[in-house]
């Protein structure tokens, strides 16, 4: 470690609570504050794809990531680098609210969009949902994991019948059993049950919402469901996405099951067991919609500080500027998503390690700023990136990926979204110790945090990425506070016009986060170090096959541990 970060990071951990820019590094509170205000106004419009908001939105990156001093690192245009990189997606909206009724044993139940049911605009590449008395039924989880000799479907023909799932895997209510305990699986995403419901074949899916299981309340659903879809450019999107991909509430599913002579909770017990078969039910779905679909571009924002001895070697810092535009109005007639939180916090952060990387010693590796677009839609910028690299995935040492950063004052500790094993969380780890701080693993890994955000495209190319998680352990009010902020943002802010930048905000925190993510960023940009993922990560195969890529280069080695702070004597007059 160089004089700098070593001095640097004694200087953090002899700080219980960093009153200065300096003492974190030269991040500020300031500027990272500034950017917050600014991209989680009401002026930009809760910044939506496709929108004036995502030009308005996009230029504000670029201008300051031009005035950071990082050069232009997106598409080749001319022979040389611009500023982002083109994005084309498939855009569906609802003409008009959809019509949707559940026929229970003859009686014909009007559904309200929003209300009872969320349906979304199809992505299947259909234009229209016409459904008349499409038969129902209940598949459990609706998983299929071979590897787990799990299967929910146990061969019933789904053709032509909508699939009734619960969110979640079936390890959640219990703890325990075949999906690694409470940690959700990425069997548990929504994304994934529409992903297996169009493999089976079925005309939809319907997953039932519950708090708990889903980790956010009906208005979240309600506000991410009914709005504009969003997906990638797919040569066949129907193998992707059934015709009607929607969210029932829990109550409306309990109707549906008691009209069939089945309690609720006893199919939610059932469905916990390997041996599960699917249950018709004695409803049927109607269902008319009218979508307006094009494709359209949207953009990643890329800068670059090119690397002088390496430079096709290239660590990743991401983070998404888009949130949900604007929306349904809430009870105040509040109808601006502005997403300060999620994830005004993140883009901040990553201008500012921009900033950072700019105006210090050049790195011996290239260092890539990616912000990315549609991540409220299905993380479709970054696995679009992930798809079209524009540096080469064997090569891309990492990823630290930042969505939703600390606006609560310094934390004691720090975590990323998830569990995962890799040799990129010792190194944060390590760093982290370097600044007096601890790692916590994910307190809430029921909640497939993993699974939610743009790192996740990333490592299924098997590139070593994370998404870091601000500490919930806080100077100021421990973890009671911490846990009671977040409890507070989910219910009452998340994916809601709430989300809005609060002047009693503390940022210190960020701050020192920042200098974290930092210093593990400038680790890996002068080392010949290639962090891997553990041997038993799904992830590793997929990481090895690109080997040849980075030839014999170094494999990761473990931090040394960080030197003691020296003690200096009381001067005479001060006290000791």
């Amino acid at each position: 470690m160089n004089t700098f970060r070593w001095l640097t990071a004694t200087a953090i951990a002899l700080t219980a609570v960093p009153l200065a820019a300096a003492s974190m590094g030269g991040f500020s509170p300031q500027r990272l504050s500034q950017h917050v205000q600014t991209l989680g106004s009401d002026a930009y419009e809760g910044r939506a794809p496709n929108t004036p908001a995502e030009t308005k939105t996009v230029n504000y990156i670029i201008d300051q990531f031009r005035q950071a001093g990082v050069q232009p690192g997106g598409d080749l245009v001319g022979g040389q680098r611009s500023w982002t990189q083109a994005v084309p997606l498939l855009k569906s909206d609802w003409q008009a609210p959809p019509q949707a009724s559940i026929d229970l044993n003859g009686q014909q139940v009007p559904l309200t969009q929003g209300e009872e049911i969320a349906l979304r605009s199809p992505t299947n590449g259909s234009a229209a949902v016409n459904l008349a008395g499409v038969p129902l039924v209940f598949v459990g989880y609706g998983v299929k994991a071979p590897e787990r000799n799990w299967d929910d479907f146990k061969g019933a023909d789904l053709r032509g019948k909508v699939m009734v799932v619960l969110v979640n895997d079936p390890d959640f209510e219990g703890g325990e059993g075949d999906f690694g305990g409470k940690a959700m699986t990425y069997y548990g995403r929504w994304t994934y049950k529409y992903e297996e419901g169009a493999r089976q074949g079925a005309t939809g899916v319907l997953v039932i919402h519950e708090t708990a299981p889903a980790s956010y309340g009906w208005n979240t659903v309600k506000n991410s469901n009914t709005n504009t879809m969003f997906d990638i450019v797919r040569q066949n999107p129907a193998a992707e996405h059934p015709l009607v991909e929607g969210w029932i509430q829990r109550d409306l599913a309990a109707r549906l099951f008691a009209a069939s002579g089945l309690n609720i909770d006893a199919m939610k017990a059932a469905a916990k067991r390997k041996d599960f078969r699917p249950v018709p039910l004695k409803a049927t779905l109607t269902a008319q919609g009218t979508a307006k679909t094009e494709v359209i571009t949207s953009r990643n924002v890329v800068g670059i500080v090119p690397g002088k001895t390496h430079p096709d070697e290239t660590v990743i810092y991401s983070a998404h500027w888009d949130h949900l535009g604007i929306g349904r109005p809430d009870a105040n007639g509040d109808n601006i998503y502005n997403g300060a939180l999620d994830n005004a916090t993140g883009i901040s952060q990553l201008i500012e390690q921009a900033r950072a990387f700019a105006r210090g010693p050049q790195p011996d590796r290239s260092v890539v700023f990616l912000a990315v677009t549609a991540e409220e839609k299905g993380l479709l910028g970054s696995e679009y990136y992930a798809a079209n690299p524009l540096y080469p995935l064997g090569k891309t040492v990492a990823v630290l990926n930042t969505d939703s950063m600390g606006v609560w004052g310094p934390e004691k500790n720090f975590s990323i979204s998830g569990t995962a094993k890799l040799d990129l969380l010792d190194l944060l780890i390590a760093e982290g110790k370097r600044q007096g701080r601890y790692f916590t693993a994910d307190p809430h890994p029921e909640s497939g945090g993993f699974y939610r955000s743009d790192h996740f495209t990333m490592a299924k190319t098997g590139v070593p990425a994370i998404s870091f998680k601000p500490g919930n352990d806080l100077v100021n009010g421990g973890t009671a506070r911490g846990e009671a902020n977040a409890k507070d943002y989910t219910e009452k802010r998340y994916h809601q016009p709430d989300d809005e930048y609060n002047p009693q905000w503390d940022f210190r925190g960020m701050a020192e986060d920042a200098q974290l993510l930092h210093l593990v960023g400038e680790h890996l940009a002068n080392s010949r170090d290639w962090p891997n993922w553990s041997a038993d990560s799904e992830f590793r195969a997929a990481r090895d096959q690109t080997a040849a890529e980075r030839g014999a280069s170094l494999p990761y080695a473990p931090l040394e541990p960080a030197p003691p702070p020296p003690l200096e004597k009381p001067r005479k007059g001060e006290r000791g």
